[in-house]
């Protein structure tokens, strides 16, 4: 999901601020749906709808049923300038273009000490700086072809976000938790019936779906949970992407490259 505006309820305000380029430049590399994103709560929540409303911006009021036909009645708020993408087509997409530029790409086991020059690390927390903490995150893909989504749908949750984000071929990408956890074990028994019960709640119909995939792992962030370039000698050090990967990569690729190309100090970069 390419959702500034609805990260900046929780995110410091750069992430909405720098994260409003994302949907435009992957757009240059990989397909991009820019239908925005869809806020509802269930009936017990409807407190937390409002509560969202005010601390959020670029939104409207609206009719489930004016948005996304296919979902039953509630009160919700579109943010119409959000958008989304597959993630792993937009990685093969990326690949692809840099392959036209000549750009190969080798994969090896190896450190910055292993090599040579400038060394970009984006290694999330393999890379071991001070400061990063691992948050767990879990989510399920669903294939429900019977039901027709044109955008993501975030449900509000008493505990953390859960958003439904279509894609091709009848599948649903749902997820995720966010728990402050370094584990790497498979799903829990725990979040797969939260995630589950949600869709459910959300439709009904979703009971009927077939799950595809569960998957789990962390997301590496800093105490601020905002993305930063961490100049050390003769490596940048691109880390901290929280649950803002494809929104804050290209604002964070760019600056690294503003740096790397013109000595340009970009707001997220820190000399250590």
């Amino acid at each position: 999901m390419l959702a500034p505006w609805c990260e900046g309820v929780t995110a410091e305000p750069v992430v909405t601020r720098l994260g409003a380029e994302a949907a435009a430049a992957w757009a240059r590399v990989t397909p991009v749906t820019r239908n925005g994103t869809l806020v509802v709560a269930l009936d017990r929540d409807r407190a937390e709808l409002a509560r969202f409303a005010r601390r959020a911006t670029g939104h409207q009021s609206c009719d489930t049923r004016d948005v996304e036909p296919d979902l039953p009645r509630r009160q919700g708020l579109i943010f119409p300038d959000e958008a989304h993408l597959d993630p792993r087509r937009a990685l093969a997409d990326l690949q692809a273009a840099l392959a036209a530029e000549g750009i190969t790409i080798e994969q090896a086991e190896a450190t910055p000490e292993d090599l040579s020059g400038t060394v970009v690390d984006a290694r999330g927390l393999s890379a071991a700086q001070p400061g990063l903490r691992g948050v767990r995150g879990e989510m399920v893909v669903l294939h429900a072809p019977d039901i027709r989504l044109s955008r993501p749908v975030r449900l509000l949750h008493p505990r953390y976000p859960i958003y439904l984000v279509p894609r091709e071929g009848g599948l649903f990408m749902l997820g995720a938790t966010q728990l402050e956890s370094a584990s790497r074990a498979p799903v829990s028994a725990r979040s797969v019936l939260e995630l589950l019960s949600a869709a459910y709640a959300l439709d009904p119909r979703f009971a009927e779906a077939s799950v595809v995939e569960l998957g789990a792992d962390l997301r590496p962030a800093f105490a601020d949970n905002v993305p930063r370039i961490t100049v050390r000698g003769r490596v940048l050090h691109l880390n901290g992407l929280f649950r803002h990967g494809y929104l804050m990569a290209p604002v964070l690729a760019r600056q690294a490259a503003d740096y790397l190309l013109t000595g340009t100090r970009g707001e997220l970069l820190h000399e250590d």
